[in-house]
């Protein structure tokens, strides 16, 4: 017997944001397949192993990528931070960002794509590579004819296909094989405030502004809140960019310098600039982040991603989410 995954304080949380069609189905049925998602992104589990507590696998499947293309999941997790921050919980004077990597696994390999959409994308990278290339097209420079040697052209192109479907799948080579990295943001109690997902070889400081700006607090009224008092983050978030981005908005960086970025400044002197500074006791707290991480890797589905669809993985990382908020506002109100 598998043991229940929502309580019914939790489902009075969720069953607001969850459509309910003309004709059905009843919101039994529906709690009944939320629950089968919940217990698949939980376990790992493929969806054709799921228990039959929660009706046919094939049902809750197809409910969930209904769910998914509506776009249920993220909605709730913003609707769960308004309500925490109706009730003045949400503190917005330090957030701390940080990226995991999650390793795919070789289920989440091979994601569909129609064929039309692969060639209009293949035709865009070949054109990327012949404007990157100085002196022409690589044909041209090593002298051969692409028609002259048709099985070379081929090989191109099956690597050229297979390198789109895995950037098209927000998926990436390192050293763990194929991974997706999950960039994100937590307040001050570990709870998640938005995430950004990208292949894995994905640098951490380009998405320091983008995870930033999906920051949306809203009120009982008045325009959301994007911008917190302070930043946290480790050295690998040190950039002109980044803090020059955060002085415009006047938030503070609680960000420390690199070694040799000091000892270069120091090395040109008066030239080298004023050195950069940050807050200890602030940079302290930037652990809540990190404790965050363990709190989603402790959905299966989550720390290891069998999803083909990066669509699917975000979905569950804001199911996940919204799961934390959920019990972090239930046990406030006891």
């Amino acid at each position: 017997m598998t043991r229940v995954q929502l309580t019914d304080e939790e489902w009075e949380f969720i069953g607001p944001y969850l459509p309910i069609g003309e004709y059905g189905p009843y919101p039994e049925h529906l709690r009944q397949q939320f629950e089968g998602v919940i217990w698949r992104f939980k376990t790992g589990g493929q969806w054709r192993e799921m228990p039959q507590e929660f009706g046919a696998w094939s049902t809750v499947s197809n409910r969930f990528r209904q769910w998914r293309d509506a776009g249920v999941f993220e909605p709730l997790l913003e609707g769960l931070i308004a309500e925490a921050a109706k009730r003045g919980e949400v503190d917005l004077s330090l957030v701390s960002i940080d990226s995991t990597t999650a390793r795919a696994h070789h289920d989440a390999a091979g994601m569909h794509m129609s064929e039309d959409v692969l060639t209009s994308l293949e035709k865009a990278a070949a054109e990327e590579e012949k404007a990157r290339s100085k002196g022409g097209s690589l044909e041209e420079q090593s002298g051969r004819d692409a028609e002259a040697d048709p099985e070379r052209e081929e090989r191109r192109r099956v690597r050229r296909r297979r390198k789109l479907r895995l950037k098209s799948a927000l998926l990436g080579r390192s050293r763990g094989g194929q991974t997706s990295k999950v960039h994100l943001v937590a307040d001050r109690k570990c709870r998640p405030l938005a995430f950004v997902l990208t292949a894995g070889q994905a640098a951490d400081s380009p998405q320091f502004i983008p995870v930033l700006n999906k920051i949306r607090v809203r009120g009982p009224v008045g325009r959301p809140r994007t911008r917190p008092a302070a930043v946290a983050g480790d050295k690998a978030y040190l950039s002109r960019g980044n803090r020059s981005h955060l002085r415009k908005r006047h938030i503070k960086a609680v960000i420390p310098e690199k070694a040799d970025q000091a000892a270069n400044r120091k090395k040109k002197g008066s030239r080298g600039g004023r050195p950069v500074s940050h807050d200890a006791d602030l940079y302290k707290e930037r652990n809540t982040v990190e404790r965050l991480i363990n709190k989603l890797k402790a959905w299966r589905g989550i720390a290891t991603r069998y999803d083909k669809t990066p669509e699917s993985y975000l979905a569950g990382l804001h199911l996940r989410a919204s799961m934390i908020w959920i019990k972090d506002l239930i046990r406030a109100t006891r």
